[in-house]
């Protein structure tokens, strides 16, 4: 090979190597440029591998908790007005009256702190609340077949009508709330979502869901 040929092979080289060693002693050179790139790479695969499912799914359980609430609390500012029109029609019904409005006494008394989902017997407590103000309502309402003047009352019927769309919601809230639950549970207790319940979501409880009584499980029926 010709002198002046090797000789500039080596200048090119030469040159190659020193360009590289300046990038990599640049602040944010190679290595500086590696790091972003593996940081997003990283969350890339922490995020395939479920890593946000549980705040995500616990979010989403929560959410259908407060469209239980607001179900509920409807149902009971229906009832003072429901009662009313009913004693005016109705008064020697006295038992069954009373029966309504003390077991909303004792549904609307239940504290619904934000740790009342994680609580079992909190839980249990607003759950046996609820249902048996269903059944008091129910004999309320069956109580008031036997009074014609009662159920041809405009206000009657209407009251009726609200109560018949608000016990359906109830039933279409609950129904999504334990679906919530069921898969925000079910992802604390299943691979990937177990390594991350128990290290980064340490804190996060399962929640409960609903068991509701074979004789309460029916919408109660309003003929009128």
């Amino acid at each position: 090979m010709p002198a002046w040929t090797e000789f500039s092979a080596d200048v090119e080289t030469g040159s190659r190597q020193e360009d590289a060693a300046d990038i990599d002693s640049r602040p944010g050179g190679a290595v500086g440029f590696r790091f972003p790139l593996l940081a997003v790479l990283i969350g890339l695969l922490l995020s395939g591998c479920g890593i946000n499912n549980i705040p995500t799914y616990q979010e989403a359980a929560k959410a259908k908790w407060s469209d239980v609430q607001n179900q509920y609390q409807r149902r009971s500012d229906l009832i003072p007005n429901l009662v009313e029109t009913v004693k005016g029609y109705a008064k020697q019904e006295r038992e069954v009256l009373e029966a309504v409005t003390e077991a909303r006494a004792r549904a609307t008394s239940v504290q619904v702190t934000p740790d009342l989902v994680t609580n079992p017997e909190a839980f249990k407590k607003f759950e046996d609340a609820q249902a048996q103000l269903s059944g008091a309502l129910g004999r309320l309402l069956a109580v008031s077949e036997k009074y014609p003047e009662l159920k041809s009352n405009q206000n009657f019927l209407a009251l009726q009508a609200q109560l018949e769309g608000t016990e359906n919601r109830i039933a279409v809230a609950r129904h999504d709330y334990i679906e919530a639950v069921r898969v925000y549970n079910t992802e604390l207790k299943t691979f990937p979502g177990k390594i991350w319940a128990a290290t980064l979501y340490r804190s996060d409880k399962p929640m409960e869901t609903f068991t509701v009584a074979e004789d309460v499980k029916k919408t109660p029926e309003v003929k009128f």
